[in-house]
């Protein structure tokens, strides 16, 4: 019998996956012989999938984009990758929209169980993995500093109320890209690097190929020190209104495999949710490097 590894984490969303536990792990065992790990600390999934993960055909994780992120920078370490199986059960789940993998637990363990496999990009960015969102500037805090009481009281709601309190205290991003047709430098609201159909919750980019070997950048400029009104109402429309398909005097669009940032020292960068460095990197995508189940429908589409 094919051994499955299940991983979960707790505490993301509202804490509701621990309940499901036994029926998951019943489910799971029609077809796999299946180890159970519960996360107890931020970090501890990272290690167990490093030393364990290799043995299994299938891993099976549970948690929010966060919590895939983690996994996501181990499995992609591994000589020998499991195709991963997910379970979303965070306050936004981002990848989850963008592959068509529902909420709904029932539903999200009938797509692992079916057994289609997709083959992911992954971009790398220094010695980081993400998946689906590298960013900068306006509202990038927001998802890793609002307080895990907040998510669970006011679900994506409390990112919203937390960015709108840092709108008119937000510095300019100064950067310069380089990439292999060109160079942009220059002061800018934000910057985002999607692999993915939806950000915060907002299908923004809803025709973006994820198994193509690129990512899609947008840049949105600033002509001030602070983060002035007329970027945040750009920035709106983008999310309100999708990536735009070609570039315009304030906002520049770009398909990329590969490029080089530089940044000032200070500048946070976050990746996938997570506040994970600052300054400068070397970004690269690893085109259709990771294998995921999805639902026959999403291959079709």
């Amino acid at each position: 019998m094919k051994t499955c590894l299940f991983i979960y984490n707790p505490f993301s969303g509202k804490g509701k996956i621990k309940t499901s536990e036994k029926d998951i792990v019943s489910r799971l065992s029609t077809k796999y012989k299946v180890t159970t790990f519960v996360s107890h600390e931020i970090g501890d999934i990272h290690s167990y999938i490093l030393a364990n993960a290799s043995r299994y055909d299938l891993l099976v994780v549970s948690g929010g984009d966060g919590t895939l992120n983690e996994t996501v920078n181990a499995v992609l370490r591994l000589n020998k990758k499991p195709v991963l199986g997910y379970i979303p059960s965070g306050t936004v789940n981002d990848v989850a929209r963008s592959l068509k993998i529902p909420k709904n637990i029932k539903h999200a363990v009938d797509i692992i169980l079916e057994g289609n496999v997709f083959y992911h990009d992954v971009f790398k960015m220094n010695d980081r993995y993400g998946i689906y969102v590298c960013c900068s500037g306006l509202f990038t805090e927001t998802s890793y500093a609002t307080s895990r009481n907040a998510k669970e009281k006011f679900g994506k709601l409390a990112y919203f109320f937390h960015g709108i309190k840092k709108i008119f205290s937000t510095p300019s991003v100064n950067l310069t890209l380089e990439y292999k047709d060109g160079t942009l430098s220059g002061k800018y609201a934000i910057l985002l690097i999607l692999n993915s159909r939806s950000v915060g919750g907002f299908v923004m980019n809803k025709k973006a190929k994820l198994d193509d070997g690129l990512v899609d950048i947008v840049l949105i400029k600033s002509k001030k020190d602070k983060v002035p009104l007329s970027a945040v109402f750009r920035l709106a429309k983008v999310f309100l209104g999708g990536v735009p398909k070609k570039s315009t005097e304030n906002i520049r669009v770009l398909k990329l495999a590969s490029f080089t940032l530089t940044t000032a020292d200070d500048t946070i960068i976050n990746l996938d949710g997570e506040k994970i460095s600052k300054g400068s990197f070397e970004f690269k995508v690893l085109r259709q490097a990771l294998p995921i189940l999805v639902s026959e429908k999403f291959l079709k589409r």
